[in-house]
């Protein structure tokens, strides 16, 4: 069974590099695959993984960046919003953003944060703003902009939490200078970056099952 469906206005003959857009998961869009599931817990432990391991590496460039202007501390936090951005890109069905930052957030939980059960919360409140980027926009574009606006909105709910848990001292001017720096690197790094991890994914053939692999095959047919 095909793992994509065609786009509207693509014929079965001529090149297929003339497709425009981008390709949606197999109707039903809420109609979950194992391999959906199973992916998407894949690729949630390998970000999970990574957050730890970058919450014990950011201290000293937040420290550094928080000496020359406290809020572009927000520009560390970006890292943690990437697995919603490529859960989404990857497997491109309602909740599969939400879910892959979950259980991102959940594994790194496991060998021990500073942060907690705040973890969890950070994760449900960044993965549910890359789901809003993806709902808007239809689950129906995947390119590098839907990949940045991902990025960006898994970043503002995060914000607005960290104002009051964490930056409880700063000052309006600060916080909001924060939400800015975190949404703008958000786009960038979490968005670019994680657009950039899907190509190279789809690529090397690990996403064949998935429209991301398909999209990689017909840009080598070309």
């Amino acid at each position: 069974m095909s793992t994509t469906n065609t786009p509207a206005g693509a014929t079965a003959t001529g090149p297929t590099a003339a497709r425009r857009g981008s390709i949606r998961a197999t109707a039903p869009l809420l109609g979950w695959r194992t391999v959906d599931l199973l992916t998407i817990a894949f690729l949630g432990a390998a970000f999970g993984i990574a957050y730890w391991g970058w919450g014990l590496a950011y201290e000293a460039p937040a420290k550094l960046l928080g000496g020359a202007f406290p809020p572009l501390q927000g520009i560390t936090g970006a890292p943690w919003l990437m697995a919603g951005v490529v859960g989404g890109l990857v497997v491109r069905r309602p909740g599969a953003a939400l879910l892959c930052e979950v259980v991102a957030a959940l594994v790194s939980m496991l060998p021990g944060t500073q942060w907690g059960f705040a973890t969890l919360i950070s994760g449900i409140l960044q993965g549910l703003g890359a789901e809003i980027a993806f709902a808007l926009l239809g689950y129906a574009a995947f390119g590098l902009g839907a990949a940045l606006l991902a990025g960006a909105l898994s970043a503002p709910l995060e914000a607005v939490y960290e104002w009051f848990v964490y930056w409880t001292d700063w000052g309006w001017g600060y916080k909001i200078a924060y939400g800015l720096i975190l949404t703008a690197a958000g786009a960038v790094i979490a968005g670019g970056l994680g657009w950039l991890i899907t190509r190279g994914l789809a690529s090397a053939g690990a996403l064949n099952a998935f429209p991301p692999g398909q999209e990689a095959r017909e840009h080598r047919a070309v």
